[in-house]
């Protein structure tokens, strides 16, 4: 359980939610774990398992308190609230904000500066921690070309000019992503991004994180009563979760490319784990399926200090803390967005 910018955060299986005069009841196993006034809340998400009274669901409709399930590994199930709601309020500051091109690009900004900043972190970590390997200068370099993106993203102000920088930002971080695979089987061997389908396993296990990682973020941002499909750096096309997919840009280098790394370079994964395609692409088997989704679950329980609320929180909750503060900027109680950074 975490109380996050007065959001309580359920994750505790087993858990029960009940009305006891004014106040929310959190028990487990017949014992009160938490107590909290309605008034303190702006909303409650509930993860697998847990239950709500009808009584206390009736209570927190009445009071504006929105309820949020998801499934235990965080797919948005359903959203609980009042008739009055000041989601749809939300909701039009930003189809305004997405329809007004400088206000669009002020946050696709963010985003994409977020997203280079982390990709940064992660080729200063592997240099550092690998000062004399082969690769080491190369990452170092590209860091300082990535640093002269963000001065270029400074400048930008059109979206097709902030979405220029970021293409650029990718590919060199690309180009230099083999320096960080340590593990010496050549079946992982990467020569660049590639996709519909993935024709390589590494690409296959960065696809299968990243579309983990969406599931997360428009889970998030419907949670917080913001609409999935309409962003600000990806264009709005149907059946595409643009919003999402422009908040988990800046999450992308800390929670699924990590990952990916890290079940590479310790031989998590086997080459016998990813399987070819007639089409020619290449697909995880059932056995490593099942190994980076229990890989992505116990990274999502490990525990950081979040670098702009200076609170401790399991990694699974930054992307709804980074959905609360977009949705907080929106409301005009936060200026400016601030995009998540991986120290």
């Amino acid at each position: 359980m975490k109380k996050l910018l007065n959001t309580l955060y359920v994750t505790t299986q087993g858990a029960y939610l009940k009305k006891e005069g004014e106040a929310i009841l959190v028990r487990v196993e017949h014992e009160t774990r938490l107590r909290l006034p309605v008034h303190n809340l702006e909303g409650i998400v509930c993860f697998g398992n847990v239950l709500c009274s009808p009584f206390l669901l009736g209570h927190c409709a009445e009071h504006g308190v929105q309820i949020s399930f998801l499934t235990e590994n965080g797919r948005f199930l359903a959203r609980v609230q009042g008739p009055v709601s000041g989601n749809v309020l939300l909701r039009r500051t930003q189809y305004r904000r997405a329809d007004d091109p400088e206000q669009a690009a002020d946050l696709a900004r963010l985003f994409v500066l977020g997203k280079i900043a982390n990709t940064r972190v992660a080729l200063n970590r592997a240099a550092r921690d690998r000062p004399q390997a082969d690769g080491a200068p190369a990452l170092r370099q590209t860091s300082a070309q990535l640093a002269q993106c963000i001065q270029s993203l400074q400048q930008a102000t059109r979206t097709d000019q902030i979405r220029g920088v970021e293409g650029q930002a990718a590919q060199l971080y690309f180009a230099v992503f083999p320096q960080l695979i340590t593990a010496s089987e050549p079946t992982f061997a990467f020569t660049g991004r590639n996709r519909r389908p993935p024709r390589d396993p590494v690409n296959t296990l960065l696809s299968f994180l990243y579309t983990l990682l969406a599931h997360d973020v428009q889970a998030a941002l419907e949670g917080v009563g913001l609409d999935p499909a309409v962003g600000f750096l990806h264009t709005d096309r149907p059946g595409r979760p643009s919003l999402a997919l422009d908040l988990m840009e800046e999450l992308r280098p800390f929670l699924a490319d990590r990952l990916a790394l890290s079940l590479l370079n310790r031989a998590q994964l086997r080459p016998a784990d990813f399987k070819p395609e007639p089409t020619g692409g290449i697909r995880l088997s059932d056995d490593g399926r099942r190994t980076v989704l229990k890989a992505y679950q116990e990274r999502k329980r490990d525990e950081i200090t979040h670098p702009f609320l200076d609170e401790k929180l399991p990694v699974g909750l930054v992307p709804h803390a980074q959905a609360l503060l977009l949705a907080r900027h929106l409301r005009g109680d936060l200026a400016p967005y601030p995009p998540f950074s991986w120290k």
